[in-house]
């Protein structure tokens, strides 16, 4: 199974708008963007295998970050202290 993981959409690497550079954690990618066509600089996308599939919303995105934490938590034998999905991500081992 794959998973769309939340980019935001940093500048462009084509005059058509097809390929976007985006950005996660400080990690950036060249993502195809001819799923969905130009998007403005700061829109949120799922990316998944090198395109973008879909754009999230604001609330969207808090409830993925959230979901993302838990599972990264859950792999490390970790389970979550802090409700912040997009902040100080405490944990505490289980």
């Amino acid at each position: 199974m794959c998973l769309s993981i939340p980019m935001q959409v940093v500048e462009w690497q084509t005059d058509d708008g097809s390929v976007a550079t985006a950005e996660r954690h400080g990690r950036r990618e060249c993502l195809n963007m001819l799923l969905l066509g130009p998007q403005p600089i700061g829109t949120w996308v799922l990316a998944n295998l090198g395109f973008a599939k879909d754009v999230v919303d604001p609330d969207a995105l808090v409830l993925i970050e959230e979901a993302l934490a838990e599972l990264a938590a859950s792999l490390d034998g970790l389970s979550r202290q802090a409700a912040d999905p997009l902040g100080s991500n405490e944990y505490e081992t289980a």
